[in-house]
């Protein structure tokens, strides 16, 4: 072998040991409570159908736990489920928040009938409050968006067995659960004049709608996107 292919190969196993070096420091400092944590984080949830999640709840003691906003948990739940909303409704008076409020009760909110919310910052503390990190925990909400939010929170504050209903509970067929409210699950998101208007608002309900998620999960772009110059805001007041 030449001096020069010798030292190629000297460079290249150099490299592999410093590679080797890397990948076992992180794991040197980490202790069983670190890894446990670890692996908490990293659970599996669990996104069962309607059918399934009965079963969850009959034969394996899995609780529910609706996070949908008080509005839509008003019209229709789960006889004895628990109720912790994911957002609840924001009344904030800052500008922005006005604006946003304003813009949301005229289109998302006209159409369905849904309240201006805002991320519930008590959301897993009220949770840890009623639940150990090993219950069973069925969680629910109307379209399957937020239960998997919810989930991604729980699953970081160390809750490992949770599952949720793939499509939320408008998926859910009359009789599957007993029920408290004036209207079936399945309704329970249906308000506003999407209820009275035809095919049409559905489709431009639709439209807002995801508007609407889009403000709510992700406010700090939607307000750089609705940011109203500092002018037009000095004369307003």
């Amino acid at each position: 072998m030449s001096s020069l292919a010798f030292s190629g190969a000297l460079v290249q196993w150099r490299l592999f040991e410093k590679s080797l070096r890397k990948r076992k420091e992180p794991l040197e400092g980490c202790n069983l409570a670190c890894l446990n944590r670890t692996m908490a984080i990293r659970a599996e949830v669990k996104y069962v159908s309607p059918k399934e999640a009965k079963r969850l709840v009959t034969d394996e003691g899995y609780t529910i736990l609706d996070v949908r906003d008080q509005t839509q948990y008003d019209r229709a739940h789960i006889k004895s489920c628990h109720h912790v909303p994911i957002f609840i409704e924001n009344n904030d008076g800052d500008f922005g928040t006005v604006i946003k409020r304003t813009l949301h009760n005229n289109v998302s909110g006209l159409f369905f009938g849904l309240p201006f919310t805002k991320s519930n910052s008590d959301f897993v503390p009220v949770v840890q409050q009623q639940f150990p990190t090993d219950s069973k925990l069925l969680l629910v909400c109307q379209e399957g968006l937020r239960s998997s939010l919810a989930a991604r929170r729980l699953e970081e504050a160390g809750y490992q067995n949770l599952s949720s209903i793939t499509s939320g509970l408008q998926s859910v067929e009359p009789g599957t659960f007993e029920t408290n409210g004036s209207k079936e699950l399945q309704d329970a998101g249906k308000a506003g004049l999407v209820t009275i208007q035809g095919k049409i608002s559905a489709v431009l309900g639709a439209f807002l709608i995801a508007a609407f998620l889009f403000i709510t999960l992700f406010p700090d772009l939607a307000e750089k996107l609705l940011q109203v110059k500092p002018g037009i805001e000095s004369s307003l007041q």
